[in-house]
């Protein structure tokens, strides 16, 4: 029975779109006065967490939105990720995981309102805050600021984001209570004639009120306020409120409290000494969730759990974070301990604010919680090496002087490999430009040295003595921007500068863009894995386990346990990076993504010779941290 409600969901996340958009839905209107929250006239209390559909299978939204309901939720939050939506300036794409639109007509369907957050910059733990990579390429351009070609570049997008959406506004029978003006501005600046900018364009595609969401601090609130546009905090309530209230004295922007980044947890990041970040199991961190919401909702006050499910950074779409220090590279689950887990399934956490959120709503009008089926396990099956990256690589995209930036490449995501031919003997310290961008692999004559990865405050040297005739490469690796930097000389990825070694500036590089935004054709091959050798693809397959469907009957996790650092793709889907520092040690696979025999590749970074690489899939993941190889 419980199969047959996982198949009859994953069905319905598939068709729903054609039985929503046939339906109608009677024109509304949301409003508020000082206190309340007022949806037709009548008071309304937002109980509401955050889900980017953008980072959840298409076929599972049903399902999560679904799980909302029945936690006693009445309205979702959502991000919208501009990267995503035009990758390249002017190629827009609203399909698969794009298709918003579709996922917003669904909540609709399932009995949910919705909060749009827009952006164009969303933070969110995403490469560059959800910007384009593009943007980096743009003359005269300065993000988040009242500068002419970043203005231009985000009319477009929330154009277009009008031309998607506006028809699923309350004011025309849709599911959309409000928009987000930006996001946390105040942690940013305070340039006011952007926020006017960016609040007409909005005002534009939208007639639904705005509002602003910082943190509960002076400067923030002050920086992000905006006249007529309702202030909102995040973080703690109590503070929060009290502080929107002392220093928003604009009372155009005074009404209702609503939390709109309730913290359940926090994000991952890897690193072998930081530790997976939840409260499941713990009664006191879960004590303090469940009382912090009971408060808000006793005095009247609204809020969004940020995240109610986090979802995936499937492929390289995570961000990274960055204080003057070193990088903070974003795991590609963003479980984030929310009360819904990666994978869909409930937790402690879930049941125990389903039992708080029920005493404030009518009795009954909780959905009972789905069915919800056991992930499936897979047997360990073997990885073999199949063809050297190296080996695999086209004539160079670029030759130059000097090597020649991703971002300048046209290349987002990835890698980049540099190579050079040495013409006199040189020897010292490999100096890259004005810094590794993120982690960079030297090789000479296809031997690695070493690695320079910047999320250390110090990062490893590397000395090497080259001799004329040979060939010096240096892999880089994004790792992912920083979402809360926004200098673009900071967001360009690859080598930015020129490289010496011992002092000597090395001059003609050939540069050879990697984005492995599809899988190379070229895999049936044989190679034996070398002492310190260049990154390998290996391959694999696996049958759909026994009792399992290509539903989420199907989810697993698979890991790699002799793994050190890569990649890996399951029926060409990449679902992400995997590093053995942890704290992640497992990638989540859709069941959605699932065939009766299953091909896996894996691009592993550091192949170590004698070592056998195998997968497995897991129904229960474990969180736990390893030393790394590679630190300095």
């Amino acid at each position: 029975m419980v199969k047959f409600l996982w198949g009859a969901l994953t069905a319905l996340s598939a068709l729903s779109v054609a039985v929503v958009a046939q339906d109608t839905y009677t024109p509304g209107n949301f409003s508020y006065n000082r206190h309340e929250f007022l949806l037709n006239g009548k008071p309304y209390q937002i109980i509401g967490g955050q889900m980017d559909p953008q980072r959840i299978p298409p076929e599972f939204w049903v399902h999560r939105l679904k799980m909302a309901r029945a936690m006693g939720l009445n309205t979702i939050f959502s991000y919208l990720y501009w990267n995503m939506h035009e990758p390249r300036s002017g190629e827009w794409d609203f399909q698969g995981r794009n298709d918003v639109a579709a996922f917003f007509r669904l909540a609709q369907q399932e009995g949910l309102k919705v909060v749009l957050r827009p952006g164009p910059y969303i933070c969110g733990e995403r490469d560059w805050g959800g910007f384009p990579a593009w943007l980096s390429q743009v003359p005269g351009m300065a993000v988040r600021q009242n500068n002419g070609p970043f203005l231009d570049a985000a009319k477009a997008y929330i154009d277009r984001l009008g031309k998607e959406l506006g028809k699923l506004q309350i004011t025309q029978g849709g599911p959309i209570l409000m928009t987000q003006l930006e996001n946390e501005y105040g942690s940013f600046g305070k340039d006011k004639k952007y926020l006017a900018a960016m609040a007409a364009m909005l005002r534009d595609n939208f007639d639904v009120c705005l509002y602003t969401n910082d943190g509960g601090g002076k400067s923030y609130l002050e920086g992000g306020q905006f006249h007529g546009v309702l202030a909102v905090i995040d973080g703690d309530s109590q503070s929060g409120f009290a502080a929107r209230d002392k220093y928003v004295t604009d009372p155009t922007s005074l009404g209702p409290q609503l939390n709109g980044e309730y913290y359940i947890t926090w994000i991952d990041q890897w690193g072998s000494d930081y530790a997976h970040q939840q409260i499941s199991g713990s009664q006191t961190g879960i004590a303090k969730a469940v009382g912090d919401l009971d408060w808000t909702l006793a005095g009247n006050y609204s809020f969004s759990i940020y995240m109610f499910h986090g979802g995936t950074n499937f492929g390289f779409e995570n961000g990274g974070i960055r204080d003057d220090g070193p990088l903070a590279a974003v795991t590609t689950s963003y479980d984030y301990g929310a009360p819904l887990d990666e994978s869909g399934r409930p937790t402690d956490v879930y049941f125990k604010l389903r039992e708080m959120i029920s005493k404030y709503v009518p009795a009954g009008s909780i959905p009972e919680v789905p069915a919800t089926p056991k992930r499936a396990t897979v047997p360990e099956f073997e990885l073999k090496p199949a063809a050297a990256l190296f080996d695999l690589q086209d004539k160079a995209t670029r030759q130059a002087d000097d090597p020649i930036s991703m971002d300048a490449l046209g290349q987002a995501y990835g890698y980049v490999l540099y190579e050079h031919t040495v013409t006199k003997d040189v020897q010292g310290l490999v100096a890259i430009g004005d810094g590794a961008r993120d982690r960079a692999i030297v090789y000479v004559n296809g031997v690695r040295t070493g690695v320079v990865d910047t999320i250390y405050k110090t990062p490893s040297s590397v000395k090497v003595a080259l001799k004329k005739g040979d060939t010096l490469r240096i892999l880089v690796e994004n790792l992912g921007r920083v979402d809360v930097r926004q200098r673009l000389k900071e967001q360009v990825k690859g080598i930015v500068g020129n490289v010496s070694v011992g002092g000597s500036v090395l001059r003609n590089w050939a540069t050879y863009s990697m984005p492995l935004s599809e899988l190379p054709s070229d895999l049936h091959r044989q190679h034996t894995i070398k002492k310190n050798d260049g990154p390998v693809f290996y391959t694999g397959t696996f049958d759909l386990p026994k009792g399992a469907s290509s539903d989420p009957s199907g989810d697993t996790f698979l890991s790699v346990p002799e793994g050190v650092k890569g990649v890996l793709w399951v029926n060409g889907v990449n679902l992400g990076r995997y590093w053995k520092v942890g704290p992640q040690q497992s990638l989540y696979v859709p069941g959605s993504i699932l065939k009766p025999k299953n091909d896996v590749v894996l691009l592993e970074l550091e192949p170590q010779p004698g070592v056998q690489l195998s997968a497995e899939g897991i129904s229960e993941r474990k969180w736990f941290n390893s030393p790394d190889p590679d630190a300095p």
